[in-house]
């Protein structure tokens, strides 16, 4: 099959630190030419893949130092992708809304899989305006504002198998893992560790945008003994820094439409404490996996029952549910689907579970 995956230009694929889409759109692209496909991916400069990259600027936009005009290049990839669209068998963009009417017009069929939050009411129009696209939801719980899309199928994400090595013993501090932003509940993590007296370790990009939230309500949290701040991690750094970790705090303030760091951390055999709320319910089992929560003394409480939960179970929820194999495997079933016929491909081995909820 000759596929296009286009990816966004914030950071490359893969990124250098935080990236969760860029990394999902590598783990993707490597896989399907591990099964053989034939993939071209358009992406920035700076990325590395085994597929043919088509690079649309020279590096990752949000690190760029000689980028100021961020349209520019999304334009000409669109113009670029579009323009040979005749060269594939069927294009799976990574871009959002971006690309939809073009989308629309284009005889190669044209998925996307949606990475952010649906619930934001400026969204309804457009999604009503292109109702008969087809999409990938990466949870259920996404869809929901929008339930009437023309949903294909959920295809939650996957990490390569031995991305992350299994840590069978608890560590002795907790950890946060992602981004300072007001939604991500940074805060309540360290009330949380200040509570229950262990050392947080904070690994998380600062955005521009939020460098004011970050100045005025989390810097001035972070001078006390039990905090770290170690800032953005790298892949290699994660194994250990996720590893290690006697727990993973995600009081996230928002509906996550998935977290990478969820399945990140189940690798490692780390079990994860969050919020009930968003994707967490179809990632973490309560009880087996980590705890789902609703008010911050549930979390607090729940930081002192880690030790009764089987790291050892985390992993196999991993190895079971979300390794990328699994989730390629899903994807094509949906490239299949769309182009009407299946076509030739490895049967991979592994009795995985699928993950894919069919459209109704």
């Amino acid at each position: 099959m000759k596929i296009a995956q286009v990816a966004p230009l914030w950071e490359s694929v893969p990124p250098v630190l935080y990236g969760g889409t860029e990394r999902v759109v590598s783990f993707v692209t490597e896989e399907l030419v591990r099964q053989g496909h034939d993939v071209t991916l358009f992406a920035s400069g700076d990325s590395t893949t085994k597929a043919r990259l088509v690079p649309m600027c020279p590096e990752a936009l949000r690190l760029s130092k000689v980028t100021t005009n961020y349209d520019a290049p999304f334009v000409a990839m669109l113009e670029k992708v579009f323009s040979s669209a005749g060269e594939f068998d069927i294009i799976h963009s990574h871009l959002e809304f971006m690309p939809f009417s073009l989308a629309r017009r284009s005889r190669t069929p044209v998925l996307t899989t949606l990475h952010a939050r649906l619930d934001l009411p400026e969204l309804i129009p457009v999604f009503k305006t292109f109702v008969d696209l087809p999409l990938v939801s990466i949870s259920d719980a996404q869809r929901e504002p929008i339930p009437w899309a023309n949903w294909q199928a959920t295809v939650h994400h996957g990490l390569p198998n031995d991305l992350y090595s299994f840590h069978p013993d608890s560590g002795k501090y907790l950890v946060f893992l992602g981004r300072v932003a007001p939604e991500k509940g940074l805060d309540q993590a360290i009330e949380i560790a200040k509570r229950v007296e262990m050392p947080l370790r904070i690994g998380a990009k600062i955005d521009p945008t939020n460098l004011e939230y970050y100045r005025a309500v989390i810097e001035p949290l972070l001078d006390h003994p039990l905090i770290e701040y170690v800032g953005e991690v790298t892949d290699l750094e994660k194994d250990d820094f996720l590893g290690e970790a006697y727990a993973q705090l995600c009081p996230y303030d928002w509906p996550e439409p998935f977290g990478l760091v969820f399945i990140e951390s189940l690798a490692c055999g780390t079990p994860v404490i969050a919020y009930r709320r968003g994707s967490v319910p179809e990632i973490i089992d309560h009880g087996a996996t980590g705890f789902m929560c609703e008010t911050l003394e549930e979390m607090i409480q729940s930081v002192r029952h880690v030790s009764i939960l089987d790291r050892t179970v985390c992993r196999q929820a991993f190895d079971e549910r979300f390794t990328t194999q699994r989730m390629v495997r899903d994807y094509v079933k949906v490239y299949e689907h769309l182009l009407g016929v299946p076509l030739n491909r490895p049967v991979l081995s592994e009795g995985q579970a699928s993950g894919v909820t069919a459209a109704s």
